[in-house]
């Protein structure tokens, strides 16, 4: 076990304006920073930090932080994964905690390692019952689930709802989603909220009660993918065809799919393929969550809506972020629980590697 000296003996966090673009969250909020100040450590916010999650600053100082350069606190709080130019304002020594892309991004993870900082990546917190109240990409993964299934609702041509009137009655929208971890679950939810008759499928044959909880049928393919850690292994090359083979036949007969399935550090699987959309009814929609991988369906084009085959695709990037109050508040949430596993009762930084949360997520090690 290490302890990190700090400077007048008060541990310093600092809380940093988001710089990567249409990011809106912050990493703290005012409720989390009162608590961290009443512990005794130092929140220094750089000035218009909440802007985009619509928290002012005086509602930061209200809190009780201060409002200065943040980049030279011994812990430094994000969301997204840092630039070269923010790396070199960091001190040697100091922690740095946001998400940082270890397995896609081994650039930053290496120029972390060469800055001498310690750096914790938020989205390697291990999916162990004492870590849940850390796990960022589960909380997050629920904003994109909530909003992929309004987004599917705003996009359709058809009611979600079965609609009874004067000139007669409409029948509900189907919706199958791919994918039954949170974002998937969290879709099924809202689109079943909203009236629509629902399907969820994963390769995790575990999680349809997950599934039918949600009031959703389970789509059984006869495909089983499980690997490590709760999360779908890749598929070897046949059961990736003959799941394409499937799931195609499957998809035509939905009006809406939503895709949220990803492999940690890999390209996401294609699931949606274009023969699948021209075979779905014109008007149709496909909400790809797993665009910032490359994408579930064959016809995404990330980050953008277009329209092939009569049928919409949507492939938004970065869905939390357009909900930036509540998941500012969430992420906030995740970096105060694993802050406490970083600070003493007095608040001083104290890094246990031996502890199972502290190795599992810090991603460049001690300092030499």
């Amino acid at each position: 076990m290490s302890t990190v000296p700090t400077s007048e003996g008060r541990t310093a966090i600092g809380v940093v304006r988001e710089s990567a673009q249409g990011e809106r969250r912050v990493a703290l909020v005012p409720k989390v920073v009162d608590r961290l100040c009443s512990r005794g450590v130092d929140v220094i916010v750089q000035p218009g930090a909440g802007a985009g999650a619509l928290i002012p600053d005086t509602s930061f100082e209200h809190a009780g932080a201060k409002l200065a350069d943040p980049w030279r606190a011994d812990i430094v709080v994000k969301v997204a994964p840092p630039t070269a130019e923010e790396i070199g304002w960091l001190r040697r020594g100091a922690v740095l905690i946001g998400f940082l892309a270890p397995l896609t991004e081994p650039d930053t993870v290496r120029a972390l390692r060469d800055a001498g900082i310690r750096g914790f990546a938020m989205e390697s917190i291990p999916r162990i019952s004492r870590a849940q109240g850390m796990d960022a990409l589960s909380s997050q993964s629920s904003v994109a689930g909530y909003r992929a299934g309004l987004l599917a609702a705003e996009r359709l041509t058809r009611f979600l709802p079965m609609l009874t009137t004067a000139a007669g009655t409409v029948p509900p929208a189907k919706v199958l989603v791919l994918g039954a971890g949170v974002a998937g679950l969290q879709a099924l939810a809202t689109v079943r909220r909203l009236g629509a008759q629902t399907t969820g499928y994963d390769v995790r044959p575990e999680v349809a009660e997950q599934v039918r909880s949600v009031g959703a049928k389970w789509l059984d393919l006869g495909i089983e993918a499980v690997g490590e850690g709760g999360y779908a292994r890749e598929l070897t090359e046949d059961e990736r065809i003959e799941q394409q083979r499937r799931l195609s036949d499957a998809v035509m007969g939905f009006d809406a799919v939503i895709t949220t399935a990803l492999v940690p550090g890999q390209t996401a699987p294609t699931l949606v393929t274009a023969e699948a959309v021209a075979g779905m009814r014109a008007g149709s929609v496909v909400v790809d969550l797993a665009a910032e991988a490359g994408g579930n369906c064959e016809l995404t084009v990330p980050g953008e809506t277009v329209v092939r085959e009569n049928v919409t695709i949507a492939a938004p990037l970065n869905l939390p972020s357009t909900m930036p109050e509540h998941a500012s508040e969430l992420y906030a949430r995740n970096i105060s629980a694993l802050l406490d596993e970083l600070l003493d009762e007095q608040g001083t930084l104290v890094i246990d590697f031996e502890d199972e949360v502290v190795a599992a997520t810090c991603v460049t090690g001690e300092v030499a």
